[in-house]
């Protein structure tokens, strides 16, 4: 083989371009990895953007993929700094009455809070949390034949099926149903898309497995931990490097670039078949959305006491209410109550604002290249479940989808998913192959959230996209990530409930 500078160069440093220069060292080869910011992370940034003092997530928050990611899990992460915070609620979903549907440490602990769609609950979810270690290597990889094809086929039967109709068919009470929406509204699609419950299943699954936790410190953690442990390996990183054109990049057997197609078709598209560039030409971006940072004078006063206790809140009332926003939203409107995400870091990490005082992160699904300020919107839905609210608020940071764009090219149109993940583009992005991290250009590689499994702090798509590389330009295949069955339990809660907080 002929000497280059390097083995390999990743362009790109989110959590894919990342376990995709990792898994590259790991096998001995050598790794430039690079990135046009001043710090590495993409979507896996913290910062001070509304007073001093105040640490806010920029994109990513929450992380039950990261927790519970096959090829993470491999990885030394705590030697290298990373510590997952639990709140004691994973996710809380309140309601107008007063009350609040909750995602608990346990599928039986969270099926006895539905009332009658308790035992629906177990059905559902039970195979699936249990199921999660066969699941996972097919779930969160590339079209193939799984290892485990009838536990595959269990979930399939009821992933595939639209949120909606899943609803209809299984749940009853408005408990159970509003608790679903919130789930499977993740996937950024209508409702009555096909596929939708899979992302619901999954992410109850995750919650009932391990939680959902946050990284002390904010979500920079997890990329500071994933560099430090590749440098650590002898890969070398370069900041503020700007990628544009083939030509900047030193010579190298393999270049894999944690891009969305637009950018690869910029950056490389003379090197691309007639073909594969109308493939990637027609690749579809999705809703975008619109993100509220705050600093607070004290805790968010939710009613429900269960959102005082909850990492996540899923703020939206209804099935039918969310069912309805996201259906606007995919048709280019703005809804006036939309479905807002919200995440209370700060109650259960005491490093992310001054003492006694609190930040909150939120944002909403827009219109894909929405410029309109849902400030407003998403303020009176916090406002709904926690009368007093606006009244906290110290300072607030907003992003729209420009903004969004701007901060993290990837996320075209504010589509921070790196593209539509319907059935049409889940196990076929970005262009239907054979491999789909391979592009028609010899040695040169898709790692992104444009590949399979897809949007998500987990690094597969990196890793998988590395292993196609390794067998291609190296000869060098990998065997399989370890299954581990085994549900490991949560630390206890090192901070006192916020029940009482008011």
């Amino acid at each position: 083989m002929t000497k280059r500078d390097f083995d390999a160069v990743v362009v790109g440093s989110g959590p894919n371009g990342l376990a995709a220069a990792i898994t590259l060292q790991q096998a001995g080869q050598s790794v430039l990895l690079l990135e046009s910011k001043d710090t590495v992370g993409g979507g896996l940034r913290t910062a001070e953007l509304t007073l001093p003092g105040f640490l806010h997530d920029i994109c990513s928050a929450i992380h039950p993929m990261a927790a519970e990611s096959p090829f993470f899990k491999t990885l030394p992460l705590a030697a290298h700094g990373l510590e997952y915070c639990y709140p004691p609620v994973a996710a809380a979903h309140p309601l107008d009455n007063g009350t609040a549907a909750a995602l608990l440490g346990s599928v039986a602990e969270t099926a006895a809070r539905l009332g009658a769609d308790g035992p629906t609950y177990q059905q559902l979810v039970g195979p699936v949390a249990t199921d999660w270690p066969e699941l996972a290597p097919a779930i969160l990889g590339p079209l193939h034949i799984p290892d485990h094809p009838l536990v595959m086929a269990r979930f399939g039967l009821k992933g595939l099926l639209p949120a909606q109709a899943l609803a209809n068919h299984y749940l009853r009470t408005t408990e159970g149903r509003a608790l679903w929406a919130g789930m499977a509204a993740h996937a950024q699609l209508p409702l009555d898309s096909v596929a939708t419950s899979a992302i619901g299943l999954v992410l109850l699954a995750l919650g009932n497995r391990r939680g959902w936790p946050l990284p002390r410190g904010g979500s920079q953690q997890i990329a500071d931990a994933l560099t430090s442990y590749f440098v650590s390996l002898g890969g070398q990183v370069r900041t503020n490097f700007h990628v544009h054109s083939l030509r900047q990049l030193p010579s190298a057997h393999a270049v894999l670039f944690d891009v969305t197609p637009r950018q690869l078709l910029s950056i490389a598209g003379h090197k691309l078949s007639a073909l594969y560039r109308w493939q990637l030409g027609r690749y579809r971006y999705g809703m975008g959305v619109f993100k509220v940072d705050w600093a607070l004078a004290g805790p968010i006063p939710f009613t429900a006491p269960e959102c005082r206790e909850a990492g996540t809140l899923h703020l939206g009332s209804t099935f039918e209410e969310i069912a309805a926003a996201e259906q606007l939203t995919w048709r280019g409107q703005h809804p006036e109550r939309p479905f807002v995400l919200l995440a209370q870091q700060s109650l259960f990490d005491d490093s992310r604002a001054p003492a006694g005082q609190h930040t909150a992160w939120a944002y909403c699904h827009v219109p894909h290249g929405s410029r309109q300020d849902m400030t407003a919107a998403i303020e009176a839905q916090v406002e709904r479940y926690a009368p007093g609210f606006r009244e906290r608020i110290l300072a607030r940071h907003v992003l729209d989808t420009r903004q969004m764009e701007d901060y993290n090219a990837n996320y075209i149109g504010g589509d921070i998913n790196g593209g539509v993940l319907d059935i049409g583009q889940l196990f076929t992005r970005p262009a239907l192959r054979l491999s789909p991290y391979r592009t028609s250009a010899k040695g040169l590689y898709l790692c992104s959230s444009s590949t399979p499994p897809g949007g998500g702090v987990h690094g597969m798509c990196g890793y998988h996209a590395a292993r196609r590389a390794l067998r291609d330009v190296f000869n060098v295949r990998l065997p399989s990530l370890p299954a581990s069955a085994a549900v490991t339990a949560r630390p206890a809660h090192p901070y006192p409930l916020a029940t009482g907080q008011s």
